[in-house]
């Protein structure tokens, strides 16, 4: 019998650098290696959505919808994939239903056919009109479930959440790993669990971080399991943070039940072009290779170095330990939400908060939401006593409804607003741009016409870096000692080494 052909969605282009290196990839380290990409083999490329698009217009200087449109234009063959914040779009709000009927459209229409639609609490009626915008205009949507742990957290309520999305119409199911807790039996067991309960031919995707050290091991026991596609990252942008190494998918396969039909000759020129490309964002980088604190605290790599900034500006450095104790604290008092953007930033700086000032002694704008039910329903019972501050703080009340149900119609007011800035350019993208981030795009569309931004070390620098490195390695190890003659008189001096 035949090996099982195991798709692979590469993830360099759009998760690999916002875990790395905070999203700063600039779209001209990119373009030269989309043929070898289109070319390789893979189910899907990931390449927009999440963060990108937010650091396309607030450090890069590159309008997102222009990117979608170049990947569109150099990887003909291949089918590109984003990450959609559900109902949050793109934003760290609720937008209304048309709203999002008009970004899912007018993202088809630049070219992406993949909706990886996520909510970060779980919450189905979060995903259900993203889905159901998704299959209106007749593009992929996968159904996702965030992974996560905790007393209220099993195999059979994650399988029960496969089954709402299907019934929403999602054409694939995604187990979303964000923060590397999949360990390699729940992943068996949530995987067989679907199959089992929904049919063999339901098509599962894999996603999974690198930070703990477990996930190659999980992504194995996913495939035995009958998982059908993979997330992975070519190797010089892979690990720490980030995502486990294509290349070692492919090669960990090799002599079992399974393959990937990926082609390595595509993978090694993909490699060698991030390995030069990496050292331009050094600046960038996160220092974590692995974190298995990770498996208390739950904190995503992302929020983790979110919060030591926090802390740094406050003159706290030295107590991010004591963060990640608060943060399991916090996480159980509003209801046990998965920690993935925006509800682990809302926990995290929450926790923040605590350390600093006292526990609730201060409550944020955006954590009263969440208690209060506006972000939508958390898994478990929140904290009542908090759900009275919270509410007290607001004067707003606790809801129970879909939080989109209570928005007015809203994209007449969007276009007139956008009308209203200078450099806009009458099209419904920049009216979305605005939207997403009524903060920055006004910035971003007066100086659209200077170019992008180059944000990591040019080449020239890197050259001289190098000529640097290189003077350092050949410099004088011993005493050397000259003979100086001045005035018919000779004189012996040594010179020591630096």
């Amino acid at each position: 019998m035949s090996p099982r052909t195991i798709g692979v969605t590469e993830v360099a282009f759009r998760d690999a650098h916002q875990s790395l290196m905070a999203t700063r990839m600039a779209m001209e380290d990119m373009v030269d290696v989309c043929e070898e990409m289109d070319k390789a083999g893979f189910w899907s490329v990931e390449c927009w959505g999440g963060a990108t698009f937010d650091a396309c217009i607030r450090f890069l200087n590159e309008d997102p919808w222009e990117r979608l449109r170049t990947f569109r234009k150099l990887m003909p063959n291949s089918r590109l994939q984003m990450l959609l914040r559900g109902q949050n779009l793109l934003g760290y709000r609720h937008y209304e239903d048309m709203v999002v009927d008009k970004f899912v459209e007018k993202s088809a229409e630049n070219g992406m056919d993949v909706f990886r639609v996520f909510d970060a609490l779980n919450d189905p009626r979060n995903l259900e009109h993203a889905m159901r915008a998704v299959k209106n205009v007749g593009k992929h949507a996968q159904g996702t479930i965030c992974y996560t742990t905790s007393p209220l957290h099993d195999v059979d309520g994650y399988v029960k959440l496969a089954g709402r999305l299907l019934d929403m119409g999602a054409d694939s199911i995604a187990l979303k790993d964000m923060a590397a807790l999949l360990k390699p039996q729940p992943a068996y067991d949530i995987i067989r669990g679907i199959k089992e309960t929904y049919g063999e031919d339901t098509q599962i995707n894999v996603h999974c971080h690198s930070t703990t050290g477990v996930t190659m091991v999980t992504l194995m026991k996913a495939i035995e399991a009958g998982a059908d596609v993979v997330d992975t990252a070519i190797s010089s942008m892979s690990l720490g943070p980030g995502h486990n190494p294509t290349e070692s998918l492919v090669e960990m396969l090799e002599g079992t039940d399974y393959t990937t039909d990926l082609k390595m000759d595509n993978l090694i020129t993909i490699r060698d072009h991030f390995r030069k490309v990496r050292p331009k964002y050094a600046e960038f980088e996160s220092k974590t290779l692995v974190n298995t604190d990770i498996f208390m605290s739950q904190i995503p790599g992302g929020m983790l170095s979110n919060m030591e900034n926090q802390l740094k500006a406050q003159g706290a450095g030295d107590r991010v330990e004591e963060v990640m104790r608060e943060v399991p604290i916090v996480r159980k008092d509003a209801g046990y939400p998965p920690l993935v953007t925006p509800s682990s930033q809302i926990v995290g700086t929450q926790a923040v908060f605590n350390v600093l000032m006292g526990r609730y002694k201060v409550m944020t704008a955006e954590f009263a939401d969440l208690m209060l039910g506006y972000y939508g329903q958390c898994p478990g019972e929140r904290n009542p006593e908090l759900i009275k501050q919270a509410a007290e703080q607001t004067k707003k009340e606790e809801i129970t409804v879909r939080p989109a149900d209570l928005l007015e119609p809203e994209w007449d007011d969007l276009v007139e607003q956008a009308k209203e800035l200078d450099g806009y350019n009458g099209t419904a993208e920049d009216v979305l741009t605005n939207a997403l981030f009524p903060s920055v795009a006004p910035g971003f569309f007066t100086a659209r016409g200077e170019g992008p931004k180059n944000v990591g070390k040019t080449v020239e620098q890197l050259k001289r870096e190098a000529e640097q490195a290189s003077g350092a390695a050949n410099a004088i190890r011993e005493p050397i000692r000259y003979k100086v003659t001045v005035g018919g008189r000779s004189q012996t001096v040594q010179v020591e080494p630096a």
